[in-house]
């Protein structure tokens, strides 16, 4: 069953000291390991292949006319590595300039040896909605677009895909005119053959997953960017009838300010994948990735600062306990110093990192009670508009560049950055060349 051992919030930690301190950190910055820049794979869903997750979803750096549909690898669903675009745009068409992709997903037909991608295909006032196909030989690899239609005739905008146990596809759709659709797929996932499900509800964002004989499918109401208590329905066939909706996180939360995106099966346990939309500026929009547990019919979900997936077991346990160190009582050096910062814990924050004077904040105590590798939290402000970075190293090691997104506001934000700690006491670093870096309220490193 997809459940745990205990609710969130009470888990022992079971994990081996090798993965028992990789977190998700839900609403926080996530940067690429390869890149130095936030994950850009909005709206997006996971294809697991071998031993190796693949995550596509939209690109959404200059905001919301369709840029690309990217692809981003990982092992242990923490550390990403960015692969490519499957879909970029060109000069004119579907994927030209001013167009709008969304909700992009890939599902594999065994029987054709095809990747296929879905995704809802729009112009730039959503006049068209209507669906988009392509085709690609590998997950990640360069895919062939083949046309956009509306399916058996209906309008399409929010979509996702899900295929049963017997290799069957489906298309699930929000056909803003009727309801929410399940579209059986032809035999080889390209074109819809007949419907097999229609809620005549306002309900968007599909997502469906299967557990012991139960369907289950998640998905939001209708407010626009703005996140709302996203519900669920069931049933114990793909044809109904099918439950009413009912609330899955805690009431009035707006589903911890997300929206449903993906269900992500790893194990026993499932993964809720939700966007963090920022209407104001798209780039900057986050994902919300919480541990989902489902007990017969029933599904709920509880918030958490972090967490730690391990893909081996399948287990969910809650994060480790923390130390925190404070930015504005580490060694600043070059131009960096200590900078008043209301909502920072201490009210100030190790400002003024990069720029000409190359500013950095050394963090010479951090401790370890193992030699682990391990993500360290830091909370930042990052008053711009865009992304500010810094490169991290510990112990004088090689850096990696982090990114720190807007936090647009007083509160500050959260980047994850995961390192190699040795056991005893360590040395964090955070520096930047020839541009500004975050202000840096404080670090927040696993106890053990």
């Amino acid at each position: 069953m997809f459940a745990f051992v205990k609710k969130l919030g009470a888990l022992v930690a079971v994990v081996g000291v090798a993965n028992a301190t990789l977190q998700i950190v839900p609403g926080g910055t996530w940067t690429a390991t390869n890149t130095g820049k936030h994950v850009q794979a909005h709206g997006g869903g996971i294809l697991k292949d071998g031993d190796t997750y693949y995550w596509v979803g939209e690109d959404k750096t200059d905001g919301s006319a369709f840029q690309n549909v990217n692809c981003y690898s990982s092992k242990n669903l923490v550390e990403w590595k960015y692969e490519g675009a499957l879909l970029t745009r060109q000069a004119s068409g579907d994927l030209g300039p001013n167009r709008v992709v969304e909700r992009p997903k890939v599902i594999y037909n065994k029987s054709t040896k095809k990747y296929v991608l879905w995704m809802h295909m729009d112009s730039s006032n959503y006049g068209e909605a209507k669906t988009a196909v392509a085709t690609g030989d590998s997950v990640c690899g360069a895919y062939t677009y083949k046309g956009s239609s509306k399916p058996l005739g209906f309008e399409s905008r929010d979509m996702g895909l899900f295929v049963d146990d017997d290799e069957k596809g489906y298309l699930l759709t929000e056909d803003r005119k009727n309801g929410l659709r399940i579209d059986l797929l032809s035999s080889d996932y390209l074109t819809v053959a007949s419907s097999t499900y229609l809620w005549k509800d306002s309900i968007e964002a599909p997502a469906m997953l299967k557990k012991n004989g139960v369907y289950f499918m998640f998905g939001s109401k209708l407010t626009g960017w703005d996140p709302n208590d996203n519900v669920y329905s069931t049933a114990s066939k793909i044809s109904g009838p099918w439950s009413a909706w009912k609330t899955f996180a805690d009431s009035g939360s707006k589903t911890y300010n997300s929206q449903t995106n993906f269900i992500l099966p790893v194990g026993d346990n499932a993964i809720y994948m939700g966007d963090r939309w920022i209407k104001d500026n798209l780039m900057r929009s986050t994902y919300v990735w919480l541990p989902l547990q489902i007990s017969g019919t029933t599904a709920t979900m509880k918030n958490s600062v972090n967490w730690v997936p391990d893909v081996s077991s399948g287990s969910m346990t809650s994060g480790p306990s923390e130390n925190s160190y404070e930015g504005e009582s580490a060694t600043l050096s070059g131009g960096a110093k200590s900078i008043s910062c209301s909502g920072c814990s201490g009210k100030n924050s190790a400002g003024y990192i990069g720029g000409s004077d190359s500013g950095a904040v050394s963090f010479a105590s951090v401790q370890s009670s193992a030699t682990t590798r391990t993500t360290i939290r830091v909370k930042y402000i990052n008053g711009d508009k865009s992304e500010r970075y810094a490169d991290v190293s510990v112990n004088g090691g090689a850096s990696q560049r982090i990114a720190f997104l807007p936090n647009g506001g007083s509160d500050p934000g959260s980047s994850s950055v995961n390192v190699d700690l040795k056991s005893g006491t360590n040395t964090v670093k955070l520096s930047m060349s020839g541009s500004w870096g975050p202000d840096v309220d404080r670090l927040m490193v696993p106890q053990s």
